[in-house]
């Protein structure tokens, strides 16, 4: 895409009730002490959280709190992380976790408000080298339950007995930890909520595809600096459902609407470039830098999680749904608490096992050929290691595809320690340059 033409542009309405949600959302962790709410630290596994359906549960995860401290005050985050290092966790950990382990042992958040202890640790049952850890220092600082879970992952063939195997081990895994929490804390697990919202998660899902398609028009409506206001709403930062199915139904209005009036989301647009998991949280204004390029970012891997597993489908060129198992029963015939964990860690949403070939090879090059891509900049992180595995082989394939890549090296999306912001903006300019773009504003 090479064109002069410019695009009509205009700030999302929706962009301020999206930040008063996020509001709510750190309220709630906030007043947990005072209204005796319980505190559940890494409340999201990937599928419907059944972390949702305790009514005396508040649920805070690492993710969103760490990268808003990196994007909104590099004094605290620095401060938090230091904080951290000097009890013997090296930058290998994820730059998130630093930042909330530092804000746990200094004692107080970014406002000066205390810091709201856990009160019980799920963390992810997740392949990412450090989900898992995340819930130990939590549990060594006071000495509150902690659950952990196994998510094993084969290479090779597919096998769909051994998949229903290790699926049974983790419907196993959850269904005690629900029965665990309600003894321990006294507390009971709504069953019947829980059964009803799959339904809603799976039409939340839809929203985030619609999303992705919508995107693929010329201009796009929104870029990922856009999407990056509300992938999280409903997953990581967890939100009463009844409140996030107007939200996301209002947002998908809004974007089509803006598809249909050709609004775009930078109004010089003749280039795209797509990138792989997260951004530096600290340093979001080189996306803007490479708007005067005319160049928007389409989103990643990461931003469009709200969708859930998809695929790009070739012949009707629109993403969709991928299926990677199809549950025994259909959600219309799950009545218990056993039927709905089982159809969440069995069904396309839910736990992946054997994966590796699409996620890591394929997924990245039907990403660009979707979004009709013309190049790529993918970080080479030095913590958080699973966010970077196999990241130059994916730059490889997008080369041979025609996509320019640009890679760059910093700590990790949540840290700022060793990204050299001006080298970075150096390496943007010859890489744009290289391509015959010059700056247009």
């Amino acid at each position: 895409m090479s064109t002069n033409q410019l695009w009509e542009t205009k700030p999302l309405e929706i962009w301020d009730r999206a930040k008063a949600l996020r509001a709510y959302w750190q309220q709630s962790i906030d007043d947990s002490a005072a209204d005796t709410k319980l505190l559940l630290a890494h409340g999201n596994t990937g599928d419907v959280s059944w972390r949702d359906y305790f009514s005396n549960l508040n649920i805070i995860e690492d993710n969103p709190v760490g990268a808003m401290m990196a994007s909104t005050s590099d004094e605290f985050s620095r401060k938090s992380r230091l904080a951290s290092e000097v009890r013997g966790w090296g930058r290998e950990i994820c730059g998130y976790v630093q930042n909330c382990w530092g804000a746990q042992f200094l004692g107080y958040q970014q406002d000066g408000s205390v810091f709201p202890y856990r009160d019980l640790s799920v963390p992810f049952t997740d392949p990412c080298d450090q989900h898992t850890k995340r819930g130990q220092q939590c549990m060594d600082l006071s000495p509150i339950p902690r659950w952990g879970g196994d998510w094993p992952i084969y290479l090779g063939e597919d096998d769909p007995a051994r998949d229903k195997e290790l699926i049974e081990t983790r419907v196993w895994c959850t269904l005690k930890i629900i029965a665990d929490i309600e003894r321990i804390f006294d507390t009971e697990f709504d069953d019947a909520s829980f059964i009803n919202d799959i339904k809603t998660e799976r039409e939340r899902s839809d929203h985030g595809i619609r999303i992705m398609n919508l995107m693929t028009k010329t201009p796009s409506p929104l870029s990922q600096k856009d999407l990056y206001s509300f992938y999280t709403l409903g997953g990581l930062t967890r939100l009463p459902p009844e409140i996030l199915g107007d939200f996301w139904q209002a947002l998908i209005d809004e974007i089509q609407w803006r598809a249909d009036h050709q609004i775009a989301a930078v109004g010089n647009e003749r280039y795209r470039y797509m990138e792989a998991h997260p951004s530096p949280w600290h340093f979001l204004k080189y996306m803007r830098y490479l708007e005067h390029y005319g160049a928007v970012c389409i989103g990643s891997q990461y931003s469009q999680m709200m969708a859930g597993s998809v695929s790009w489908n070739k012949e009707t060129k629109e993403f969709e749904r991928r299926v990677i198992r199809k549950p025994e029963k259909d959600v219309e015939n799950v009545k218990t608490r056993e039927d709905a964990v089982r159809y969440v860690l069995t069904e396309a949403r839910g736990h992946r096992f054997k994966d590796d070939e699409y996620f890591r090879k394929n997924e990245i090059t039907d990403f660009a050929e979707g979004f009709g891509v013309q190049g790529a900049i993918l970080a080479l992180w030095r913590g958080g290691v699973g966010c970077t595995l196999t990241r130059k082989e994916q730059g490889l394939r997008l080369s041979k595809m025609g996509v320019r890549v640009l890679h760059y090296e910093g700590s990790q999306p949540g840290d700022r320690t060793d990204l050299d912001e001006k080298r970075f903006l150096d390496q943007i300019d010859e890489w744009m340059e290289c391509q015959g773009l010059q700056k247009i504003s």
